[in-house]
């Protein structure tokens, strides 16, 4: 029997922006009640929310002041308890965020640790004693900007804190401390979760020697970066080779609860897929990871043709997740505006091309209306590194608004009071009550789009090869399960035409938009995209194109 997880489709719900209950402006528990049915008739397979525990806010829940508590912003146990029961009836998993890296300077672990160097969590957090001159102990920045110490005067010490000061990092290399962390794994198994979506995995273990990170390879024409974190290579701060062991602790407590699944965010520019690889490889460590390597601007056949056939390769018995859009990022559709038609042609192409790919597939909520990034003004911004590196960077604040509801004005039926993040114009009237009522909406193509891969089990779980075509195409085979399939993407706004060969009667299958055939002639308009059937274990369609001079 297949687990559930592998090739499934995950949806990933902001709490904040999802639905609001109470009038607060702040989504919340009883408001992801509500709107479970819209989430279940997309035909997704789990559910993935972004953290709800306890936590002062300070990076929007990223910050956990207690493990095993809900927030009361977004609610309570029993309303959690409430949620995961509904969600199953519906047939629905549910898989939370865990913030294991770091806690909030305000978690009892954190409070007891900053008092003295003698104390009973003392070395339960990454601390350095000063240079002579009192500057820190080395050259770590901090991913949101500054230095990644913070002096403690009770101390006489500086704390590592990868993002904000406010958030300290958890020291993995005391056993006790991973022990605290499996322990409230297990209370939220024991709890009913389905899994656990684990932030930042690769930081949870730093250089003992606490070694300056060496600075990051930089094309001349680039002399500085926006954030200086990005000019260092760190090779010191995370992703230590201590880590894979730990992720096996990890995997041997999720073995002990039938039908769970971890999914892995690894953060690292340098060598993401080679980490996603190895954390998911053999059986014993993480089911599934991903990085950002499809979250960003590129575009190109290539691009995602050498991260899926580069993840294949050197991981055969790993298992990838695969997402365009979440909380950290600009959404895809702006992303990739400039190679498509328009955003609603991108949004469809996009879902299409997602799930040809193997492996589990990560949706944001939101994506699925094709939603742009949101134009948030500076007075409006909540995001620390936004306010910080503002202009240059907005922050994530744009891809996390609130959720249309309703036809009308802002903010859409997703509260009654004043959302936390306005809902702007142009996600107004992409509302879902608008969607809802036109056949042909982003909308409803999604659950055209999902349930075309419930139907072919092999783009769940099938093998892949890619055909050898140049820009903007991108051919893929699926084959396997009984069946093979071929998908083709034109990743421009052009029209492109290529030679076609295929057994009579192959016709393209209803998932198709903006394709046409003459003979051995097949085209493909701007943003357009086509699925073929093979005949079971035969490979007959021949795929050949030359790309136009430029």
């Amino acid at each position: 029997m297949t687990e559930w997880w592998r090739g499934a489709v995950i949806y990933q719900v902001y709490p904040r922006s999802f639905q609001d209950s109470d009038g607060d402006g702040v989504g919340d528990l009883p408001g992801i009640i509500r709107r479970l049915d819209h989430i279940a008739s997309l035909g997704v397979d789990a559910i993935w929310l972004s953290p709800i525990t306890q936590s002062p806010q300070k990076d929007m829940g990223y910050d956990v002041s207690d493990y095993k508590d809900v927030d009361r912003l977004f609610g309570s146990l029993e309303d959690f308890d409430s949620l995961v029961a509904r969600a199953h009836d519906l047939g629905l998993k549910i898989i939370i965020d865990q913030v294991l890296s770091h806690s909030s300077d305000q978690h009892p672990w954190f409070r007891e640790s900053r008092l003295n160097r003698s104390n009973a969590k003392a070395d339960w957090y990454v601390w350095a004693d000063p240079k002579p001159d009192g500057t820190p102990p080395n050259n770590w920045p901090s991913v949101f900007g500054g230095r990644a110490w913070e002096w403690n005067p009770s101390r006489g010490q500086y704390y590592f804190h990868n993002f904000l000061i406010e958030q300290p990092d958890l020291n993995f290399h005391n056993p006790d401390v991973q022990d605290a962390v499996l322990d409230v794994l297990r209370f939220w198994l024991e709890r009913g979760v389905d899994g656990f979506r684990l932030d930042t995995v690769n930081y949870y273990f730093h250089d003992r020697q606490l070694r300056n990170n060496p600075p990051a390879k930089r094309p001349k024409h680039l002399p500085y970066a926006v954030n200086p974190y990005d000019m260092q290579e760190h090779k010191f701060g995370k992703s230590q080779p201590e880590n894979a062991g730990f992720l096996k602790r990890v995997r041997a407590l999720l073995d002990m609860y039938p039908d769970r699944t971890t999914v892995g965010e690894v953060g690292d520019s340098h060598k993401g897929m080679q980490l996603m690889a190895e954390y998911t490889s053999g059986g014993d460590k993480l089911h599934m990871a991903y990085t950002f390597d499809m979250l960003g601007p590129e575009f190109t056949a290539a691009h995602f043709r050498t991260k899926i056939e580069g993840f294949l390769s050197g991981a055969p018995n790993g298992w990838p997740c695969w997402s365009f859009s979440n909380h950290d990022v600009n959404r895809h559709v702006s992303r990739w505006a400039k190679h498509g038609v328009s955003l609603e042609a991108v949004a469809r192409q996009a879902v299409a091309m997602i799930l040809s790919f193997p492996g589990t597939i990560c949706l944001y909520q939101g994506e699925e209306l094709g939603l742009p990034e949101a134009d948030i003004l500076f007075e409006e911004l909540t995001d620390p590194p936004g306010i910080r590196f503002w202009p240059e960077y907005k922050g994530r604040d744009g891809c996390r608004t609130p959720m249309p509801w309703e036809d009308g004005e802002a903010p859409n039926g997703f509260t009654s009071g004043k959302p936390w993040l306005p809902v702007k114009p142009d996600h107004a009237a992409l509302n879902v009550e608008t969607q809802e009522a036109d056949p042909a909406s982003v909308l409803n193509f999604y659950r055209k789009a999902l349930g075309f891969r419930k139907v072919h089990a092999v783009l769940r779980t099938g093998g892949t090869e890619f055909f050898k075509v140049p820009e903007p195409l991108l051919a893929i085979r699926r084959s396997g399960e009984g069946e093979n399939l071929v998908a083709l993407f034109n990743l421009s706004a052009e029209p492109i035409t290529l030679t076609f060969d295929a057994p009579a009667g192959t016709e393209p299958l209803g998932l198709s938009e903006g394709v046409s055939r003459k003979g051995k002639k097949l085209t493909l308009a701007g943003s357009g995209f086509a699925y073929f059937a093979e005949p079971a274990g035969a490979r007959e369609i021949k795929v050949g194109y030359r790309a136009r001079p430029n």
